[in-house]
C-alpha cells in the first residue's frame, strides 16, 4: 500500500456549483448516488435517501465544526504557502496541513 498524498484529493470545482445558501425547499438539495454493486453514478436529490436505506443500514453523522483555518502566504522568496489548520491543540499549538511550491525548510 502506498502513501497518498493531499493533493491527490484536488480537483476543480467551478464556483457556481458550490451552494452558498440552503435550498428553498428543504430536502431538494442535491446529492450523488454511488451504486456499490454496479459503480455507476447518478445525481439525485436528497429527498430520495429513503429510497436507498434497507433494514440494517448504518448511519454515520458528521456533527464536527467547521472553523476558518485556511491560511495563505507569501514566502521570503516569492513562492506562495498555505496552511490548513486541522485542529486547535494550544493557545500557539495546531495540527495543520502545509501547501507550498516547494517543500518548506524548517523555521
Amino acid at each position: 500500500m502506498r502513501a497518498m498524498r493531499t493533493e491527490e484529493f484536488d480537483y476543480d470545482l467551478p464556483p457556481a456549483l458550490i451552494a452558498q445558501f440552503p435550498p428553498a425547499q428543504r430536502g431538494s438539495g442535491r446529492m450523488l448516488h454511488l451504486d456499490g454493486r454496479t459503480g455507476a453514478c447518478a445525481d439525485r436529490r436528497f429527498a430520495d435517501l429513503p429510497g436507498f436505506v434497507h433494514k440494517g443500514d448504518l448511519f454515520v453523522f458528521n456533527d464536527t465544526r467547521v472553523i476558518k483555518a485556511r491560511l495563505r502566504g507569501v514566502k521570503e522568496s516569492g513562492g506562495k504557502v498555505e496552511a490548513l489548520i486541522e485542529r486547535v491543540v494550544t493557545a500557539r499549538r495546531a495540527l495543520a496541513m502545509l501547501r507550498t511550491s516547494h517543500t518548506p525548510l524548517p523555521g
